[in-house]
């Protein structure tokens, strides 16, 4: 009879554990997932900010098939991919954040940006994210037991950060929510966010670049 999570197939509940307390690190530090679903949640509202969220986890579902599937091992294989997918995410961080200061200096319009709109930017901004793409290129093989079929480890893993994942994001969402309604009411407040927000996007980018750079 099996263990729970399938760690009978060459995983110990130690390792669960300790990908889980990574996972956790990684996904309650702000970086471009966590700003893109506040500034949402800030700008539109709730409803607004879990949309945002289910597209960050979309794709954090995309790059665990890839783990499952080879993918990743390939991209770490290959420094000129690995490069080009940096680089393509520090360009995406950077363009956010002028995205993200054009809206702070503009009076907001009347309407709401689509929740499909919401979605698909949420999805490409967890593809493109440098973080998640070191974290499950370089860091995640490591809790792999390359003895034992890959696929089921990789879902077993995967399963622990979506649900990880998911409960901090949910977190910043329902925060960020109270935070709007009593203390982002004024233009002025919400022009300032918007410009901390714009800042961070651009230095997550540069930040982004400048790594891709040192590894050369």
């Amino acid at each position: 009879m099996g263990t729970p999570l399938g760690l009978d197939a060459g995983m110990s509940v130690t390792t669960v554990l300790l990908f889980a307390l990574a996972t956790f690190l990684l996904t309650v530090s702000p970086g471009p997932g966590v700003l893109y679903v506040t500034a949402r949640t800030l700008s539109q509202g709730r409803a607004a900010g879990f949309v945002s969220m289910f597209g960050i986890e979309s794709g954090e579902v995309v790059w665990i098939a890839a783990a499952a599937t080879g993918v990743a091992a390939l991209l770490s294989a290959s420094t000129a991919a690995l490069g080009i997918l940096r680089w393509a995410g520090a360009a995406y961080l950077v363009y956010l954040g002028i995205q993200r200061w054009r809206q702070a200096e503009t009076p907001p319009a009347p309407g709401r940006a689509p929740l499909g709109a919401i979605f698909a930017q949420g999805f490409v901004t967890q593809i493109f994210n440098p973080k998640v793409a070191v974290f499950f290129v370089a860091f995640l093989p490591q809790f792999l037991n390359p003895a034992e079929p890959i696929a089921p480890q990789v879902a077993v893993l995967g399963v622990v950060y979506i649900a990880i994942a998911v409960a901090v994001d949910t977190s910043y969402v329902l925060a960020a929510s109270a935070i709007s309604k009593r203390f982002l009411a004024g233009r002025t407040v919400q022009r300032r966010t918007g410009r901390v927000a714009a800042a961070t996007y651009v230095a997550l980018g540069v930040a982004a670049a400048a790594s891709g750079i040192k590894e050369r």
